[in-house]
């Protein structure tokens, strides 16, 4: 039977890179460990309906609020939030559970920081699993030679003005990231308990600075000469995404030794919440071989 989990789950506070982060954990102490990055607009419970089957399956699960998100830390300035810092972020996690080695899954922001942490730590990262996120070495390069993608990133410019988005986006009780939610995904989704609950994180003082500041620190986008990600992995891919398009994921894919993806053709960017057994059994599957 699955542990079940609400947003007010106690979790643990872990010390990495210089600053706490809140993480809950489930699942056997000894067993292979799985990091869950969550991204934008989320926080830990954007893997709801992963953590269970996952700790179900034998897995050691962590999943911290990232920087900047929920009771997580939130250090000031947009080069605190840097692809460096993020993937030590990681690596730390591991090493304050004495874990040399350990699995990574990342969705959106969560992602990026997964791929970047795969290609910069390819000793530490056993297996990588990938939902709806582009590597960050290729993604600049897509969107010039694709201006549709371009066109979809535009919010990623308008992220980038000091003040004017933390305004826009608290206004109307944070109207225009709930509507970010439900508009972009299936009827459904997200229930109102949901939006209350991410609500809650966004209000956290400092929250929504600092999770911009992940899109401002885009600039600073640190040198990686080789990008390759040594680590087996799986790319699972909700087709309707109104963000990114499939080109990203096969444009990834090509920095790979070893990856795969898989389709989910009725899903959205928020694929984990829609098709969650499809996503587990796929995850499992994968984490286990």
């Amino acid at each position: 039977m699955s542990q079940t989990f609400d947003p007010s789950t106690p979790g643990t506070r872990h010390r990495t890179n210089g600053i706490t982060l809140h993480a809950i954990e489930a699942g056997p102490e000894d067993g292979p460990l799985v990091i869950l990055l969550h991204g934008f607009p989320e926080f830990w419970w954007g893997w709801r309906y992963q953590i269970g089957p996952l700790a179900d399956a034998g897995f050691c699960v962590l999943v911290p609020d990232q920087r900047g998100y929920n009771l997580s830390d939130k250090p000031e300035g947009r080069r605190a939030y840097d692809l460096d810092m993020l993937a030590k972020d990681v690596v730390g996690l591991a090493d304050a559970l004495g874990r040399q080695t350990f699995s990574l899954v990342g969705h959106d922001w969560g992602g990026l920081a997964a791929w970047w942490t795969a290609s910069r730590y390819p000793d530490r990262v056993k297996s990588l699993g990938i939902l709806n996120a582009p590597h960050p070495h290729v993604a600049g390069a897509y969107m010039r030679s694709h201006p549709s993608q371009m066109m979809r990133s535009l919010y990623v410019g308008f992220f980038q003005i000091p003040f004017l988005p933390e305004t826009m986006l608290s206004a109307n009780g944070h109207r225009s990231l709930k509507d970010a939610l439900q508009r972009t995904s299936r009827r459904g989704t997200f229930s109102d308990d949901d939006i209350a609950a991410y609500e809650k994180a966004w209000s956290q003082p400092g929250a929504l600075t600092a999770m911009l500041n992940w899109y401002r620190a885009l600039p600073f986008k640190p040198s990686m000469k080789d990008a390759t990600v040594r680590a087996p992995t799986l790319v699972i891919w909700g087709s309707r995404d109104r963000f990114l398009e499939k080109g990203l994921a096969e444009a990834s894919l090509a920095l790979c030794e070893k990856g795969s993806i898989r389709w989910i053709e009725s899903a959205t960017h928020w694929v984990q919440h829609e098709e969650p057994e499809a996503v587990n059994a796929a995850l499992v599957e994968f984490l286990k071989a």
